[in-house]
């Protein structure tokens, strides 16, 4: 499903138990200088991240000051976090000249500790190559580093490196709890959503959202600020040459946190012809 950009007053774009992606919670939430925004999404852990500007985080009287560095666009730094337990009262107060700030959430029973996630405790990992037009980044928020300290939720920024090329690919799912004859997992029902932007912002690309192997799917043309939930089946995602595209992820887990991608068979083979790619698929835990 396609939500085309706009203005959702700081309200959820994807609320609590959503019909298509019921594991996931999203808002967007923009703030001038010295405004403040308060939320509490009852049976949800979620995260603060600020897109651009700087916000003071307070979660049931825990403070977190100044958290984000970028201005102009998410190109324009190292993005950090705050993750809120699960209906945990947070506050979110704009220190800088305005602030676009994302609010991602997993649905999980449980209230953990709140904590924060700065520039160095992100985790970045870079794959693929030009020649394969499979080239990008991940930066991890809430990634392999704070497995222990998340009940579902995973949240990572990935960014095509260089202009033009492909993005999850070999195309993959993971829609459905399954396990093999020896007992492992060998894919996990996660629940995903996207937040698009391009750099320059009048890019645009293509999602694919295959539901079957070797049927025809459907596509969505996505520009600045499109999101994207996917509910199940393989989907890939392409940027135009001459663009950059960045995408904003939220993966909510139904039983465990770890993700576990089930790789299309018609195009497994693709595998082990782009650098890196296992290392990637490692880094989601």
């Amino acid at each position: 499903m396609h939500i085309a950009p706009h203005d959702n007053r700081n309200q959820p774009i994807v609320d609590a138990d959503h019909d298509l992606v019921p594991l996931n919670y999203f808002n967007i939430v923009k703030l001038k200088r010295g405004e403040s925004f308060d939320y509490a999404v009852p049976g949800y852990e979620t995260c603060v991240v600020p897109a651009t500007g700087t916000v003071d985080v307070d979660v049931e009287g825990m403070g977190f000051e100044a958290l984000g560095r970028r201005g102009v666009d998410v190109w324009d730094g190292e993005p950090e976090g705050v993750y809120v337990p699960t209906g945990a009262k947070a506050r979110l107060t704009c220190r800088s000249e305005a602030a676009e700030v994302f609010v991602a959430g997993a649905k999980y029973d449980r209230v953990l500790e709140p904590f924060d996630v700065r520039e160095p405790e992100l985790d970045i990992v870079q794959y693929g190559s030009d020649d394969t037009k499979t080239h990008r980044k991940i930066k991890h928020i809430l990634g392999a580093k704070q497995h222990d300290k998340v009940g579902r939720l995973l949240v990572s920024e990935l960014y095509t490196v260089g202009q033009g090329g492909w993005s999850g690919f070999p195309s993959h799912k993971h829609d459905t709890d399954r396990r093999g004859d020896n007992g492992e997992m060998i894919e996990t029902r996660h629940d995903e959503t996207y937040n698009f932007r391009f750099r320059p912002d009048y890019g645009s690309g293509l999602q694919m959202l295959q539901r079957e192997d070797n049927a025809p799917g459907d596509a969505y043309h996505i520009v600045n600020g499109s999101t994207v939930l996917i509910d199940k089946g393989y989907h890939p995602c392409a940027v135009l040459p001459g663009y950059e595209m960045y995408y904003f992820t939220i993966l909510g887990g139904l039983s465990q946190r770890s993700l576990k991608q089930y790789f299309q068979p018609t195009h497994a083979a693709q595998l082990h012809t782009i650098p890196g790619i296992m290392d990637m698929v490692a880094k989601f835990k």
